[in-house]
């Protein structure tokens, strides 16, 4: 019995994990190249989110504008200095240019 529950465990440890995997975004290089070239021609003003903290995954709140990148998935803003690319979908952000 205890053999069956570490397995059924396991499975449903390893489906999680698949599950969070999924949800990590890949931007492709030229398609990250791309996306830089297009914020370093168009600058924007940065907003403020107190209280938010910029990380990959954090969901912007709808009163963020995202900018459009022509021809990508994901768009832009900047965010107290930092220049973050968003999923629109989900309004989470995929990365932080440095």
């Amino acid at each position: 019995m205890k053999k069956k529950l570490a397995a059924v465990a396991a499975v449903l440890l390893l489906a999680g994990v698949g599950a969070a995997a999924a949800e990590d975004v890949v931007i492709q290089p030229e398609q990250e190249t791309v996306i830089k070239e297009y914020v370093k021609k168009q600058p924007l003003a940065s907003v403020k989110l107190p209280g938010v903290e910029l990380n990959v995954g954090t969901a912007l709140p709808d009163t963020v504008e995202l900018h459009e990148v022509p021809n990508v998935k994901y768009r832009y803003t900047v965010v107290d200095n930092q220049t973050v690319i968003v999923d629109p979908s989900t309004r989470k952000i995929v990365k932080i240019i440095q």
